[in-house]
């Protein structure tokens, strides 16, 4: 089993930065992928950023692309987003995610087995 717990949400202006943290306990041992999602309510859960642990390849959704930077910690076992340039259409719940298995797409939700429970981040005009 893998616990993730996420931290670092809040409310921010337009403009503003945030960084979101995703540790990770348990069994993590042989985490082929992580990644952050979003939703808002009435709407699917999206691809944020990927992230494949061994080759350390990265991807983005093109709306976040040059804002937002997905990385890890090995040593904390930490996953981090770090958010810049934040606009309104950013505000949503941010979940982190891990697959122990190839995903079909890191952006998929139906491809990772482990989540957290979310933390909110909401940006003003």
């Amino acid at each position: 089993q893998v616990q993730l717990v996420e931290s670092g949400g809040g409310s921010v202006q337009a403009g503003g930065s945030l960084r979101l943290s995703c540790v990770a306990s348990g069994y993590t041992a042989n985490m082929f992928c992580m990644a952050w999602f979003r939703q808002v309510p009435g709407k699917e859960r999206e691809g944020v950023a990927g992230l494949y642990t061994g080759s350390g390849n990265k991807d983005y959704a093109d709306s976040v692309k040059g804002r937002f930077t997905i990385s890890q910690d090995n040593a904390k076992n930490t996953l981090y987003l770090q958010m810049n340039s934040l606009k309104p259409d950013d505000t949503a719940m941010y979940y982190c995610a891990a697959a122990q298995s190839p995903p079909w797409s890191w952006s998929r939700p139906g491809d990772f087995g482990y989540w957290g429970q979310g933390t909110q981040v909401t940006v003003s005009s």
